[in-house]
């Protein structure tokens, strides 16, 4: 009977089943669980947050919690099961939006405390406790299954404690029970990294107890319940030295190196809080779980986690962008096969990704070896990814070499993705418009070529959007969509969702020159080479912007995109807006006319070694005022995409740059480091600026208090 209670809440729009009742509260029914016994006297608890497609640890939900395991401590079932009845997984942690409302570090000890009562409530329950776990089970989702006896997972099953991400570390007990149930050094790798472990890597760490198709869950339960089951055991001497503190100090050492270099303490604080944490009081785990609540608490009221708290709504918001409104879809058929021109590292890497996350792909170039090439290169990605061989195998059927552009004329949508000029983008349309299916999507990936331009001679300009991604493809998550007076509802509506429905979050832009990511990193590149053109090292320049928060300098940054597009995107800019940039030194095109193009080429600003710019260890560091040289332009140019309304507003700004350049997150983007500075600040500084270096530092319009 057992498989049928769970056969029966695989779905909430199901029926529960006739034995499954919904304890009265008082007030109504459970509104996020359901609780109900077999004939074998096994309760099943079903974790169903109400109103939402997935699970999260809501106050609500663990207050129902903490209520229904005070009925089964006073009706004692043979053991509990816990599981979640959402498809797409267990449980993703704790529900981030209710960390806003914690105003004092006082109230969010207090509700930490609380929740901490209720997952004690669960290791005490004198049965067998057994979680059953399908997809995710992260931060507190994990942390809740970690006060069960025992783990079952379903093939597919993956695990982590993300919280690292949003400045904290885990606050419901793992900081204690993840080391008593793992390997030490495996559990604060994991709590200090955010990576997810899969399921044969959790079960081969004793994370979980066993690994169970779906079918044989009823099965394995039985035998939990019944004490047939041996629970996973990790290796001992893995554990054992780390009792003492000395051992703990030692390996904390090493652990605050390896953190630094991703993580500088100074900016995030979490993972300094953690190992401290680990190293005092690991031996006390009383103590350790008192102590995580305060570590917890104090965490949150930082900045670095109020701002990446943010940036976490930030996400969110982009990714809403993919949502549109039914009537703009409503004429708009369904994307099933992707046709891209030009198989060059963004166009195949865009047909490699589009692959990947399902799509039927035909990719085409004039040159066979450069579709061979981006085969080749969605292989490895493959690789990267962990698929298996048979999973590959589907990746690679469904990317299909189109030498002869058959493809155009099939595809419901064709992303071109030929070289950044303007009569080679016209010949290419000229020649595939004729054959376009009538209800097909043309997109261009052009990283600054105005929409206006390239609509001219189509026959069709509604069908026309800019979808520009960002390189390298598979590891930039922004893609900006990018809209022209004459584009259509539906054509920019489907445009958003495809870019949501390949795993990306869509930035809607205006076609404006350089868009909005570029026309706002161009002046920080720019500002780079003037800096450089003065003589100072672009090692001691990429270190102050390393210092500042940047995920990497701007020289790097700059041979990295490519400084043949750097100087073309800079030359466009120069030329449509009246910017006062400064002329560009001829020792660089000079580079760039020779080849020395950056990575691509080996050789740039640095030489580049399997991947990697060689940097001097030696330098003289940068005049003092680089920074605000750096920063301030591109603040500049953010503010003039907000005056112009090339993005709608400052929070999808913030959210595109964080996003497609990295910029330091733990101050929340652009506009939210410009309102933490204070904008008066800012003004008077370029103003500074502008009087020592030039026009180019001029203030745009938008900062001045009555254009605001």
């Amino acid at each position: 009977m057992t498989g049928k209670v769970y056969s029966a809440l695989t779905n909430r729009d199901r029926e529960f089943g006739p034995f499954l009742q919904a304890p009265s509260t008082g007030e109504g029914e459970w509104r996020h669980w359901h609780l109900g016994r077999d004939d074998q006297n096994i309760a099943w608890l079903v974790m169903d947050k109400a109103d939402t497609s997935t699970n999260v640890l809501s106050e609500a939900l663990l207050r129902e919690l903490d209520a229904l395991l005070d009925r089964l401590r006073d009706d004692l079932p043979k053991a509990l099961v816990i599981r979640s009845a959402k498809d797409n997984g267990f449980c993703m942690g704790a529900d981030i939006t209710q960390f806003r409302d914690l105003d004092s570090r006082e109230q969010a000890e207090q509700k930490l405390s609380d929740a901490h009562r209720v997952a004690q409530k669960l290791v005490d329950l004198p049965c067998p406790t057994i979680a059953v776990i399908h997809g995710a089970a992260l931060g507190g989702g994990l942390e809740l299954a970690l006060c069960c006896d025992f783990r079952l997972a379903v093939p597919g099953a993956s695990f982590g404690t993300p919280e690292v991400q949003l400045g904290l570390h885990p606050g419901l007990g793992a900081t204690v029970r993840l080391p008593a149930l793992i390997p030490p050094v495996d559990a604060m790798t994991m709590m200090l990294t955010g990576k997810n472990l899969h399921d044969a890597r959790a079960l081969s760490l004793g994370l979980i107890d066993q690994l169970v198709e779906e079918r044989h869950i009823a099965a394995a339960v039985m035998a939990a319940a019944n004490g047939k089951i041996e629970k996973a055991e990790r290796t001992g001497w893995k554990s054992k030295p780390f009792e003492h503190a000395l051992a703990r100090q030692l390996a904390g050492k090493r652990m605050r190196s390896q953190a630094a270099d991703k993580a500088p303490p100074e900016h995030y604080p979490a993972p300094e809080a953690l190992i401290r944490l680990w190293e005092d009081h690991a031996d006390d785990p009383e103590t350790m779980l008192r102590r995580e609540v305060e570590s917890f608490a104090g965490l949150l009221q930082t900045q670095t986690s109020r701002n990446l708290v943010r940036v976490f709504f930030l996400r969110e918001k982009l990714k809403a962008q993919a949502k549109a409104p039914a009537e703009d879809l409503a004429d708009m058929p369904e994307l099933r096969h992707i046709h891209v021109i030009g198989a060059g590292e963004m166009g195949g890497d865009i047909a490699g990704w589009c692959a990947l996350k399902g799509y039927v792909v035909t990719l085409f170039d004039m040159q066979p070896e450069t579709v061979a090439d981006a085969v080749g290169r969605a292989a490895r990605l493959c690789r990267s990814k962990h698929l298996s061989p048979a999973e590959t195998r589907d990746v690679l059927d469904r990317l299909i070499p189109d030498l002869a552009n058959h493809g155009v004329s099939r595809a419901d949508l064709v992303i071109e993705a030929v070289p950044e000029d303007l009569e080679i983008k016209r010949k290419v349309y000229a020649d595939m418009e004729p054959r376009l299916k009538p209800s097909a999507i043309l997109a261009s990936n052009t990283s600054s070529i105005q929409l206006e331009q390239l609509r001219e001679h189509l026959d069709s300009p509604e069908r026309l959007v800019g979808i520009h991604f960002f390189n390298p493809v598979a590891k930039m998550q922004l893609v900006e969509v990018v809209a022209h007076d004459r584009a259509s509802a539906g054509t920019l509506a489907q445009a958003r969702r495809f870019v949501g429905q390949i795993d990306r979050l869509p930035a809607p832009v205006s076609s404006a020159p350089g868009f909005l990511v570029n026309r706002a990193l161009t002046p920080y590149l720019v500002e780079t080479i003037c800096l450089l053109d003065e003589g100072v090292d672009a090692e001691a320049i990429d270190q102050v912007a390393l210092d500042f928060g940047m995920p990497m300098g701007p020289a790097e940054l700059a041979d990295q995109v490519g400084l043949d597009i750097c100087l073309d995107v800079a030359d466009m800019l120069r030329e449509r807006l009246d910017t006062q940039q400064p002329a560009t030194p001829e020792w660089l095109r000079r580079k760039v006319e020779s080849g020395e193009l950056g990575r691509k080429s080996g050789k740039g600003l640095y030489e580049w070694k399997e991947g990697k710019p060689r940097k001097r260890s030696t330098y003289e560091a940068a005049p003092a005022d680089t920074l605000d040289r750096l920063v301030l332009p591109m603040l500049n140019a953010c503010q003039a995409c907000l005056r112009e309304k090339v993005i709608e507003d400052a929070d999808l700004l913030d959210g595109a740059m964080i996003f497609a350049t990295g910029f330091a997150p733990f101050r929340g983007g652009p506009m939210q480091y410009a309102g933490t500075r204070g904008e008066d600040e800012i003004l008077s500084r370029l103003q500074e600026l502008r009087g020592t270096y030039g026009e180019r530092f001029t203030p745009d319009a938008g900062w001045q208090t009555d254009a605001r």
